[in-house]
């Protein structure tokens, strides 16, 4: 069940940023069922710290499930986890709304604001221009208008696109 899901490259971007590549490679490698996290190390390869990490997190966001058992004769308490990745959506869903919630402030920026900048990229608000009489602080070479405007269609065509995606699937 998880090599299907996990073939989806939306799924793949978010479970790396999620728990890096490390965990993703050990996520595709996982056997199914129930099982410890040193047998999940045996098996994948992976160091035991990435498989910890990586569980942890899954756990966190919903996407693994442990049931714990104690050995009667020792004492000891053994993890048995499992991934799931049925709720993978939900966890896309959440972080495109973060990401179109950043985008929209970021675009509203863009829009409120009149930049300055140099030869050398340096960005700067028009009343921080205005203070250093249009001269860059850092190379002390001469600020001109910036005009953000292909920027501001970039955000406006980004946040349609996801909005359109959102509409869609939620």
């Amino acid at each position: 069940m998880i090599y299907l899901i996990i073939l989806n490259k939306v799924v793949i971007g978010c479970l790396t940023q999620l728990v890096g590549q490390e965990g993703v490679d050990m996520i595709k490698n996982m056997p199914d069922g129930e099982v410890t996290d040193e047998k999940i190390s045996e098996i994948t390869g992976s160091e035991i710290q990435i498989v910890r990490r990586t569980l942890y997190i899954l756990y966190e966001n919903r996407l693994a499930i442990y049931r714990r058992e104690r050995n009667k004769e020792s004492g000891w308490l053994t993890y048995l986890w499992k991934v799931d990745l049925h709720d993978i959506y939900l966890v896309l869903e959440v972080e495109m709304r973060k990401l179109s919630f950043n985008l929209q402030k970021r675009l509203d920026f863009e829009r409120n604001n009149v930049f300055y900048i140099c030869e050398d990229g340096n960005r700067f608000l028009f009343d921080l221009a205005a203070e250093e009489n249009f001269v860059c602080p850092d190379c002390e070479k001469s600020l001109i208008y910036q005009d953000n405007g292909q920027l501001i269609n970039a955000l406006e065509n980004r946040l349609e696109k996801m909005q359109a995606v959102l509409e869609e699937y939620v």
